[in-house]
């Protein structure tokens, strides 16, 4: 998996910089594990706009992704690696032991042909789902879960992962993609490896029309609107807007924004270093 540079042929080529998609083994998408995607560009049942910067976009259908892995014991074979417009990261369609098919996200070093499993006694091996009480101490992981049984919610992008760095009674010491060192339960199932397509972020788009076909309309800064429109506006010229803050008034650049009395404090052991 890497990324390719265009020929400066056109304006909107000349700093673009693509995916190559060579990891990509199979076009069209599983048809038994689409779901339908609705777009409302923002507004709301009585079609006012209550979120700006959003609409239009091309059409997508969405993949349905087994963040769970509960199909426990149940080898399945990796059938072919998948393009998703709904995430940054590629999908990975397995087919079970048993007849079924399912998607999840593909880890770093997935090939077609290779086995994956899940549960308890399966081996800490790239695609495995285990326990964070059965997986090594220092092990890379991602689609790390929460609550046991609600389904991974941390390290789901493209090239994140996070580290396991000790366990404490119930609890497993993780290093999170963000720098955070926190607390989850061992019973909380977490798979092996990094997430695919880490060089996203190097991904440049060339020309305005792709934020277009993803649904992001224009976002004009607050320093060139009016003091009726935005805290930033207003003045004579290129004047500055004063103090960052969001169009609510909400300090930005260093403002902390978490609540003092959120109950998940209490796992977090040292907060990210940004």
């Amino acid at each position: 998996m890497g990324v390719r540079k265009l020929k400066p042929i056109t304006p909107g080529q000349r700093h673009k910089i693509a995916s190559d998609f060579s990891n990509i083994t199979k076009s069209t998408p599983e048809k038994s594990l689409l779901a339908k995607k609705n777009r409302n560009g923002g507004r709301n049942s009585q079609g006012k706009m209550t979120i700006r910067n959003v609409g239009g976009g091309h059409k997508k259908k969405y993949r349905i992704i087994d963040f769970k892995r509960d199909k426990f014991g149940i080898p399945a074979t990796v059938k072919a690696i998948e393009y998703d417009p709904n995430r940054t990261a590629r999908i990975a369609l397995l087919f079970y032991a048993d007849g079924e098919k399912r998607y999840i996200i593909a880890p770093e070093g997935l090939k077609v042909g290779m086995k994956v499993n899940s549960g308890a006694g399966v081996a800490p091996e790239i695609g495995n789902t285990l326990y964070l009480s059965d997986i090594p101490l220092g092990t890379v992981i991602h689609n790390i879960e929460l609550k046991p049984g609600r389904g991974a919610a941390i390290a789901r992008s493209a090239g994140s992962y996070a580290q396991l760095n000790a366990r404490d009674g119930k609890y497993a010491i993780v290093k999170m993609p963000s720098g955070e060192t926190r607390m989850i339960l061992t019973s909380c199932l977490a798979t092996i490896g990094s997430v695919s397509n880490s060089e996203h972020m190097l991904i440049v788009s060339g020309k305005a029309g792709r934020s277009r076909w993803k649904g992001r309309r224009p976002r004009v800064r607050g320093v060139v609107m009016n003091p009726v429109d935005h805290p930033m506006g207003g003045g004579e010229g290129r004047s500055s807007g004063g103090h960052p803050r969001s169009r609510n008034g909400m300090p930005a650049k260093g403002f902390k924004t978490r609540s003092k009395k959120k109950y998940s404090s209490r796992y977090i052991i040292e907060k990210s270093k940004k």
